[in-house]
């Protein structure tokens, strides 16, 4: 029993600090500068939708006032069998701007199979994915290039702030989360590459994208990691989409199952990212299995502590289930102050492996969400 909870621990802590710590060792220790420079290449801003009639006239007009060269960029924007009004937004939209380009049709395909069709339209050295909820910040674009300025960058990331631009980044929430989750991003572009993209704002060069399994869950992992075949992944702070940090509980929820879910469809449809053909492996494992693992050995931990009759292990029961506990408060009308930013970040440990455990069922049982809005 005591063996079982210090291993579970183990994990645990390597999941969520240990991880970080070794990366900050290697960027430290071992430096990857980034030498960035102004670079205008080509562009294809390459979009899917579906039903996105609210999002779109907004998303349009973002993406219109971008500051980038108008003869240097081009939009492509597949729709996917959308019912509502998107269909005749993005016509008109292609009508004003011969710079819009729609593709498209009635028939549900999935977002890969859209996403493999906007690539082959596509004519710019360099492809932006974006998706259509989130606002991007006018200089963005200008800005990820420069990275594509270093031959050895083959794919750059931009930073998804929770927030609004006015008044700032939350601290509620999946707030706490993503800072985690950028610093660990952050950490890995010092050192040598990124783990995956950040889906609302990533570009490519087009000549090392392939076509995506019909049935792709997480474009922005499986891209970036064959990327990561022939060439750097870079994380970029500076160039930021913003999105709202409080689409309600249920969407937030399915969001982060389908992510994790992605992630093991990820094993099933690309099994040479735990091969020796992943110059990331050992990242990827880090990234994102491990914390596949840690509901699971949260579990092991919580049973251990209680069955072994010690002063320590009683005590670590006890805190245990005081964390738990403390999520409670998130759920109530306190916002502010020091324990209601404990018991939001213990709410966010809470769901995000609770959707963990939901993400091994759908794996499990075969089910899985192409689309989660």
């Amino acid at each position: 029993m005591r063996a079982a909870f210090w291993v579970a621990a183990a994990v645990v802590f390597y999941s969520y600090l240990g991880y970080v710590v070794w990366l900050w060792i290697c960027s430290r220790m071992n430096p990857w500068p980034l030498r960035r420079g102004a670079h205008l290449p080509f562009v294809s801003v390459v979009m899917v939708v579906r039903d996105e009639e609210t999002t779109l006239p907004r998303k349009i007009r973002n993406l219109s006032a971008l500051d980038y060269p108008a003869d240097r960029i081009e939009f492509v924007v597949a729709s996917d069998g959308s019912k509502d009004a998107t269909n005749e937004i993005l016509a008109d939209a292609a009508r004003a701007d011969s710079r819009w380009r729609v593709l498209g049709d009635a028939e549900l395909k999935g977002k890969a199979s859209r996403l493999n069709e906007a690539l082959g339209a596509a004519r710019g050295e360099v492809v932006l994915f974006v998706d259509a909820r989130q606002e991007i910040e006018r200089n963005a674009l200008r800005l990820l290039m420069e990275n594509f300025a270093e031959d050895t960058v083959g794919c750059a990331s931009g930073e998804l702030m929770l927030g609004d631009q006015a008044t700032g980044e939350t601290e509620k929430g999946m707030g706490v989360y993503w800072r985690i989750e950028k610093r660990i991003r952050e950490l890995e572009s010092a050192s040598g590459s990124v783990v995956g993209a950040t889906g609302a704002l990533y570009a490519a060069r087009r000549a090392l994208l392939i076509p995506l399994p019909p049935e792709t869950i997480l474009d922005d992992v499986f891209l970036p990691m064959h990327v990561a075949r022939h060439a750097r992944v870079v994380f970029d702070e500076r160039a930021r989409a913003w999105d709202s940090p409080d689409l309600g509980a249920q969407r937030e929820f399915g969001r982060k199952v389908r992510t994790l879910t992605g992630n093991y469809q990820l094993l099933q449809i690309a099994p040479w990212l735990m091969s020796v053909e992943n110059p990331l492996r050992f990242r990827f494992i880090s990234h994102k299995l491990m914390r596949l693992v840690s509901p699971f050995a949260l579990a092991v931990m919580l049973v251990t502590s209680a069955l072994v009759a010690q002063p320590f292990y009683r005590a670590a029961f006890l805190l245990q289930l005081f964390f738990y506990a403390l999520s409670l408060i998130a759920l109530t009308r306190v916002q502010r102050g020091p324990v209601a930013r404990l018991a939001n970040a213990a709410l966010t440990f809470i769901v995000l492996n609770t959707a963990a455990v939901v993400a091994f069922a759908n794996f499990l049982t075969g089910r899985k969400e192409v689309w989660v809005r």
